[in-house]
């Protein structure tokens, strides 16, 4: 089986695949961080 770094292929195409996906919660947690500090300030406005 193919090596990269140490690690066999689909280790390394696992690894590819939780990073893509922990970037994309990364991106939704930003967002809702962003929506919650609108809300905030739209609330202190109130």
């Amino acid at each position: 089986m193919a090596q990269y770094g140490g690690m066999k292929a689909d280790d390394a195409k696992r690894l590819k695949d939780l990073e893509r996906e922990n970037a994309r919660l990364k991106k939704i947690v930003a967002d809702r961080r962003l929506d919650i500090d609108m809300l905030k300030e739209l609330n202190r406005g109130s």
